[in-house]
């Protein structure tokens, strides 16, 4: 590979730099005689038609020209050009980090901004409005062949109800399954399933089970909604897929061993994937970022600075959400602006004390909290069911004279809000910003909506569901039971974006090996850059363009968690275009 210096991509540079790191190639410049005879020249103030002048004038040349163009050539190759080459590849890595940061920051933003289970339209509290049961359970299960399915239920509240295993699948591909072992694992999910409803199963109550989308999720996947069909569940029991790139990470953490003290390790994955359908801001935020499975090259750029971004990326997004005070726990707070860990902490223990907090200012009365730190972070936090209902919504308290006194001259919705002008005239009478109360009239109108509204919702299915494919003929790979080996050029499949970069983006499709689809296959029409054109989480129809199986990987290489896997061994490379063909 080589390229003109200031054509370098920054993730060929991060490619070559982590090739030279492992021995497997070398990096160098190439400077050309004619620019390097030129510098010379230029630098010393000799011109190159004197210079050629002179040499060429055998025997008449002064012996001081000689020498000092003898020593010209040795500094510029023993000083000069080593010291240009250290401050290229210098400024090469400053680009390439720089871009690799904002790639994490814009991808763990998309991701952390999943819509929680209350937002879905079919399940979440715009379904139970309009007449539908609610959920009242969420039953997380975490696929696995030899060691088994884990399974944990857990509330909406996220406490933990149950947890089990069961073993629906032959320990490897040549095996059978025992008629007993099926049995049993039918009897461990529907038991679960159950006790998720309570009496619920005449339709009063619904629950949704969240599957981990890791080894043996398209098997477990077919497994659940056979179960479901059978039982005649099929009106209040759904199931979806879920990312669970960095559970196996969270399992061993010691937070996990202090929330989860009494729970074996496999099941608190189980726990983890639930909860991350339930509420994936408040799950994801336990987990070191570059753990998600977002971004480019993230062991091949400076560490410190990288945690320093992505931290600062997790809490704009943990403001822009908001935090419920007396749900919230230490993890989550500790994002919050104005609130360390030890704050974090203290507040929990507070509420644990003392009960829940009944406004916004009884966090002053937290040891700790004084009111510097109450100004931070009090308008990003939020009391519901309070004796202040302003405290659940995003306005600050200094700015609650100003919502009073908008509500006394608009009305308690600021319906009235435009006919009388709104604007600059009226925010001074009020005494705060133009954008300060444009800003409060959003709220009181019920127009300021929660950011992750806007992003993609989880697909939850139903065994009804099952074969309808969607409009124009994309199928559900994983829910049709193809395999990698299945997929011909052609296919028609849906996805799910898992991963941006500078030059493309990687799509689950469903068959356990993500697929690449470059830059120059977004559609035509796309008018965003290449790095914009597509976020994390956005469901998308491709076309396999090609596929190759790779030479095996050595039988060392164990893939992570969350990582395509087919059997341990093959490797597959598919290509992706969202171009018909």
């Amino acid at each position: 590979f080589e390229a003109p210096l200031g054509r370098v991509r920054s993730h060929q540079f991060l490619a070559v730099r982590r090739g030279e790191a492992a021995g497997a190639v070398t990096m160098g410049f190439q400077v050309a005689d004619a620019a390097q005879r030129q510098l010379l020249d230029e630098m010393f103030g000799v011109s190159t038609s004197s210079a050629e002048s002179h040499r060429s004038r055998q025997g008449t040349a002064a012996a001081w020209e000689e020498e000092l163009w003898s020593a010209v050539t040795d500094c510029f190759k023993r000083l000069l050009r080593p010291s240009l080459e250290r401050e290229w590849k210098r400024r090469l890595k400053e680009t390439a980090e720089d871009e690799a940061f904002e790639t994490f920051r814009r991808n763990l933003h998309a991701k952390l901004l999943t819509p929680p289970l209350r937002l879905q339209p079919s399940w979440g509290n715009a379904a139970v409005d309009a007449g539908a049961a609610p959920v009242r359970a969420v039953l997380g299960i975490d696929p696995a062949y030899r060691t088994g399915c884990k399974l944990a239920l857990i509330r909406a509240t996220g406490k933990v109800v149950a947890t089990g295993v069961a073993h629906p699948h032959p320990p490897h591909h040549a095996a059978a399954v025992a008629p007993l072992q099926v049995a049993e694992a039918s009897a461990a999910l529907s038991g679960l399933v159950s006790r998720g409803l309570g009496k619920g199963p005449d339709g009063s109550a619904r629950l949704v089970c969240s599957i981990g989308n890791g080894t043996a999720s398209r098997e477990t996947e077919a497994w659940v909604r056979q179960e479901i069909s059978a039982a005649g569940l099929g009106g209040v029991v759904g199931y979806c897929i879920v990312d669970e790139a960095g559970a196996s990470v969270y399992s061993a953490s010691p937070l996990a061993g202090k929330e989860l003290p009494d729970m074996d390790v496999t099941l608190r994955g189980a726990v983890s994937i639930a909860r991350r359908l339930l509420d994936p801001l408040a799950e994801l935020v336990k987990i070191d970022p570059q753990s998600i499975g977002v971004g480019l090259y993230q062991h091949d750029v400076d560490h410190k600075r990288l945690t320093s971004e992505l931290r600062d990326g997790v809490v704009d997004c943990v403001n822009a959400v908001g935090v419920d005070l007396n749900t919230a726990s230490p993890s989550l707070l500790e994002h919050v602006a104005g609130l360390s860990s030890a704050l974090a902490r203290a507040v929990v223990e507070h509420r644990a004390a003392h009960g829940p907090f009944a406004t916004r200012g009884d966090l002053l009365t937290v040891k700790g909290v004084g009111r510097r730190v109450y100004q931070q972070a009090a308008g990003f936090l939020r009391v519901y069911g309070g004796s202040e209902p302003l405290d659940a919504t995003p306005v600050h308290p200094e700015s609650y004279v100003a919502a009073r006194a908008l509500q006394e001259r608009c009305g308690d919705r600021a319906e009235r809000y435009a006919a009388v002008g709104g604007g600059r005239w009226l925010a001074e009478a009020l005494g705060v910003g133009a954008e300060t109360l444009d800003d409060i009239a959003s709220v009181l109108a019920g127009t300021a909506v929660d950011p992750r509204a806007a992003q993609p919702m989880v697909r939850i299915k139903t065994p009804g569901d099952h074969g309808r494919g969607v409009a124009g003929g994309a199928v559900d790979a994983q829910e049709e039971g193809l395999t990698v080996e299945a997929l011909e050029p052609g296919m028609h499949l849906q996805g799910i974006v898992r991963n941006v970069v500078a030059f493309g983006s990687f799509v689950d499709i469903g068959v356990g090996h993500d697929g690449l689809l470059h830059a120059s296959q977004y559609p035509p029409s796309q008018g965003r850059p290449s790095a914009e054109a597509l976020r994390v989480n956005d469901c998308i129809e491709v076309w396999v363009q090609t596929i190759s199986r790779l030479a095996p990987a050595g039988p060392s290489a164990k893939p992570g968690r969350g990582a395509p896997r087919h059997g341990g061994k093959d490797r597959w490379r598919i290509g992706l275009t969202m171009r018909p063909p």
